[in-house]
């Protein structure tokens, strides 16, 4: 046993026995993704504990302390700055602590844990007509803790500020391991017997700041956005001592907060949306001014290149509403009376057109299209991590405010500088608070392109120093920014923060290396020159490989978001930060990177980290930089078992569409054996979870009479590819499709007898499936330039994406091309005049992953809406099954649970509505859960089926 093992288990120990029963992990797989924030830096901590209560942070501070090991706190890390990575222990509060434990209407006052994301307090107080007023884009995951860490702001800061205008009292543990409460009044001990310690700590602070308040008037709290270094200034006497909010953006660095109790702001009643488009950011910015006349709540900028990154990833709809321009202004107005937001909006617009600087603008009335342009603005971060072109930009300087009037002036100003250094920069940010967000385009793969980087952030510190403003206005300094707090305060100044935390943190073990005495702003940065790794998949869109694909993630988090789009259903139903799809792309980039997973890719962690990923590819549309972690852990899989014996499912499940073939020719008598005591034996031979029925086989006299019945006398339009899972388990669909394409004018031919491959991906095998890919294309690409409609959604996605990403060639490219499903066939293709028969006036629907994932602008619920059905009540996210994953015995507990997450609660109240699911994984989901009471999805194709006298009833 190393000396450092011996210390990490005497560490750990000690924990134990001052907070009994708190769970502490160490090890690469646990510790890996916690190496990363959004930031450009990693910090590999010792070990990671997830407390559940105040008493657990103090006992690991305690240890720690006696241990001379860092403490750094975490809520969503979702951090752009580097404040939430560190060397020691790591505190996750978003595990555990994360409860509301009071809200007080009439005091308009909510008490809540560090690690309450802030989207779930916001949901608990809209019931009482409140909200909180601070929304970072990253609302959806971000903590209350790491808000208050931060002093984060958000999209409708002109509004509403920071968060420490928000901050009525903080819970504290002390760097002494002393738990305190800090607010208006100073600070006050939770424990009597620590009265004399806190006391003394207060007497102190009040010392310091004594000694320096000409100082402090003069240079801190200059402008509202003045983030940077520590705010002194609310610690002045006319300022009352209010201790909370001077702790509010200390970044950890001087206390731990459990909790906190904030202020809340009524919701507003009426809202209007204008969009307005300029030549440029700069022109935009000189707008500014005159808009804040008019009192917006929220003033929001971007230029093109998120916007265009955001259409092709995710479809040419994905933005609308924007004027012509190739820089945007989001400008909100709110009020009690909508007439009166209205006029105001209006009296805007025309106030802004007499100036002549937009290029054009509207007001958005559409919520659909007010939510689509905010899903823009808020993927900011994402979209311009990684931009359509494929280059790749960085933060470190993302974070600069000036007065809103300087606005302008300084992007003027910073544009020049880009250019002088070869740079560039995506901008987006608060322009109504003068708050720019920028992702430069640095190298910090090698020390030329660092050595720019750290002359770049010099002079644009002085830069924005020059224009009065700050180097942080709400991302806080962190790792990015500490070290030139020396440009924008004086000596004395920064003697003076020093002297704060030295107050606080006499030892300097909490959160060290941010604000005082800071690391190098080029020290522990994540990226660096990697050797190239040799993949089956050819990842065409990422420079450098699969090193460079899975450098696509870059901590923003999304995936750790409990609402919206379908990812990640794995961390939905764990809350696990190595269950979401940036836990495992972190855990594969330690994987690459050699250092604390060194065995490549035999790597057990990555395995173990990668075991519950569901491959529902929703991360490769959803995930704003387009992580596709199914394509990563198909790679993963054929890798690691390279030569290897594999898990019994990869057998059974994975070589499904061949060993389907021969049965369909006995399928009575072999639907006979599964259903007895025999079939439960050869489940569990093959890895099959026994608490599932076993899909009966379709007999091939089914599939030909279904097939024969299929084709039609009109000259064909189409192909209608016949899948694996429809010719074995459910012909009725491949009929049902093929008389509905005819009813809707579009014939088709129906190809039987190939295969897309997809099980064979979803379980490594790659040189199998690329054999049967190949053979199928090579029978697709004959000259012939007809649509292919694929009935089955996971095999139309296996076509349009697996294929010419394995294979690689222009044949498979081609084939890729002319693959529609069947929503997308009836979307596009149909005759103008076609009229389905009636349907029913609301249904129950699950949209098959993949098909949400690769067919963006082509979604069931979309076109059933305009064929005529009223309510489509959609469960959004993953059903569960995904495949393979839900029959495999180890994940069928994982399976119900991601179910129980939208499925389940929609089925538990259907009311005798059909329930429509395309994909059969879906359907199949969907009969184990519904049981014995007679329901069975139907297929779109059934809905829509002419000989059918009843929905669902096709022959």
């Amino acid at each position: 046993m190393t000396t450092t093992t011996r210390d990490l288990a005497g560490l750990t120990a000690r924990i134990a026995e001052l907070a009994p029963g708190l769970r502490v992990e160490t090890g690469p797989g646990a510790t890996g993704p916690y190496a990363y924030d959004a930031s450009n830096y990693r910090v590999p901590p010792r070990a990671v504990a997830f407390p559940r209560t105040a008493e657990d942070v103090v006992g690991v501070v305690r240890a720690c302390r006696e241990a001379g090991v860092p403490v750094t706190a975490r809520g969503g890390g979702t951090s752009m700055a580097g404040n939430a990575v560190g060397p020691g222990v790591t505190l996750d509060f978003s595990r555990y602590m994360n409860r509301i434990l009071d809200i007080d209407v009439p005091a308009r006052t909510a008490r809540v844990e560090a690690g309450v994301v802030l989207d779930a307090l916001r949901s608990a107080t809209a019931l009482h007509g409140l909200d909180f007023g601070p929304d970072p884009s990253s609302h959806s995951r971000c903590t209350l803790g790491g808000m208050i860490g931060n002093d984060a702001c958000g999209n409708r800061s002109v509004r509403d500020g920071r968060t420490s205008a928000h901050v009525v009292a903080l819970e504290i543990v002390t760097a002494g391991g002393v738990r305190a409460v800090a607010d208006h009044t100073g600070l006050r001990p939770l424990d009597p017997h620590d009265g004399a310690s806190v006391a003394r700590l207060e007497a102190d602070i009040k010392r310091l700041v004594g000694e320096d308040l000409a100082l402090i008037r003069t240079e801190s709290g200059r402008i509202p956005r003045q983030v940077s270094g520590y705010q002194l200034h609310r610690l002045l006497p006319e300022n009352g001592f209010d201790m909370a909010r001077a702790l509010v953006g200390t970044e950890g660095s001087c206390a731990v907060v459990t909790a906190a109790t904030v202020r809340l702001v009524a919701t507003a009643r009426a809202s209007a949306l204008l969009t307005l488009g300029y030549d440029d950011v700069v022109a935009a910015a000189e707008d500014v001014p005159e808009i804040l006349r008019f009192a917006p709540s929220a003033v929001e900028g971007m230029d093109e290149a998120i916007v265009a990154t955001m259409r092709a990833r995710r479809g040419p709809d994905s933005v609308t509403g924007l004027p012509e321009g190739h820089a945007w202004l989001y400008v909100e107005l709110e009020g009690d009376d909508q007439a009166e937001v209205n006029a105001r909006a209006a009296a805007l617009l025309d106030a802004l057109e007499a100036q002549g600087r937009p290029t054009g603008g509207r007001v958005v009335e559409s919520p659909a299209e007010r939510r689509s342009l905010w899903r823009v603005r808020e993927d900011g971060a994402g979209l311009a991590a990684r931009l359509v072109d494929g280059g790749e930009s960085w933060p470190g300087w993302e974070d600069a405010a000036v007065a809103p009037e300087h606005l302008a002036a300084y992007l003027r100003g910073f544009r020049r500088l880009l250019a002088a250094h070869g740079l560039t920069g995506v901008l987006y940010g608060h322009f109504g608070a003068g708050c720019v967000h920028v992702r430069i385009d640095f190298d910090m793969a090698t020390d030329d392109g660092r050595g720019v980087m750290r002359q770049f952030l010099t002079e644009a510190a002085a830069l924005v120093v020059e224009h009065g403003g700050t180097l942080s206005g709400e991302h806080g300094d962190g790792r990015a920014r500490s070290e030139l707090l020396e440009v924008m305060y004086s000596h004395r100044m920064i003697a003076a923060f020093a002297a704060f935390k030295q107050v606080f943190d006499p030892e300097g073990l909490l959160n060290p290396g941010v604000i005082v005495d800071p690391a190098p702003l080029d020290a522990d940065l994540a990226l660096r020159e990697l050797p190239l790794v040799e993949t089956t998949f050819g990842f065409p869109l990422d420079e450098d490989g699969f090193a460079g694909a899975v450098r696509r993630c870059v901590g923003v988090g999304r995936c750790r978001s409990d609402a919206g789009g379908v990812m990640c259903p794995s961390y939905r139903a764990t809350g696990e930060e190595n269950d979401s799809t940036r836990g495992r792309a972190r855990m594969l980039q330690e994987m690459v990177r050699g250092e604390t997973v060194t065995d490549g890719w035999r790597s057990t962690e990555v395995r173990d980290a990668l075991d519950l990923c569901l491959s529902c590819k929703a991360c490769s549309s959803d995930c704003p930089v387009g992580v596709d972690m199914a394509t990563y852990k198909a790679e993963f899989l054929h890798q690691h078992y390279r030569g290897r014996l594999r898990p019994r499912s990869h057998y059974s499940l994975g070589w499904l569409p061949t060993t389907s073939a021969p049965a369909g020719y006995a399928a009575r008598p072999v639907n006979a054996l599964l259903r007895g005591p025999l079939g439960k034996l050869l489940a569990r031979l093959g890895g099959i979870t026994t608490e599932r029925r076993i899909p009966a086989f379709a007999s091939r006299r089914a599939l030909r009479n279904t097939l024969r019945a299929a084709k039609t006398a009109e000259p064909v339009k189409a192909l209608l590819f016949v899948d694996s899972f429809t010719r074995a388990f459910r012909p009725r669909v491949a009929g049902a499709a093929g008389r509905v394409l005819a009813d809707a004018g579009i014939p088709c031919a129906p190809q039987e007898g190939l295969c897309c491959g997809l099980t064979w991906v979803s379980t490594g095998q790659l040189g199998t499936a690329r054999r049967i890919m190949a053979r199928t294309v090579t029978a697709l690409d004959n000259g012939d330039s007809r649509t292919i409609v694929v009935a089955e959604p996971s095999c139309a996605a296996a076509l349009k994406r697996d294929v010419p990403e394995l294979l690689g060639t222009e044949a498979a490219r081609r084939v890729a091309d002319r693959v529609r499903t069947f929503t997308g066939a009836l979307t596009d293709l149909a005759d103008e005049g076609w009229t389905p028969p009636p349907l029913p006036e609301s249904v129950v629907l699950q949209t098959h992953c993949h098909e949400y994932a690769a067919f963006k602008g082509h979604r069931p619920a979309d076109l059933m809406r305009r064929l005529g059905v009223h309510t489509v009540d959609e469960a959004e996210g993953c059903c569960g099954l995904a495949g393979n994953f839900g029959f495999e015995a180890e994940h069928y507990d994982a399976s119900i649970a991601v179910a129980g997450l939208a499925l389940t609660p929609r089925l538990d109240r259907l009311d005798g509505r059909p329930v429509v699911a395309d994909g059969f994984s879906c359907a199949t989901q969907i009969d184990h859960l519904t049981g014995d009471q007679d329901i069975r999805a139907l297929h779109l194709a059934e809905l829509l089926d002419p000989a059918a006298d009843q929905p669902g009833e096709t022959t």
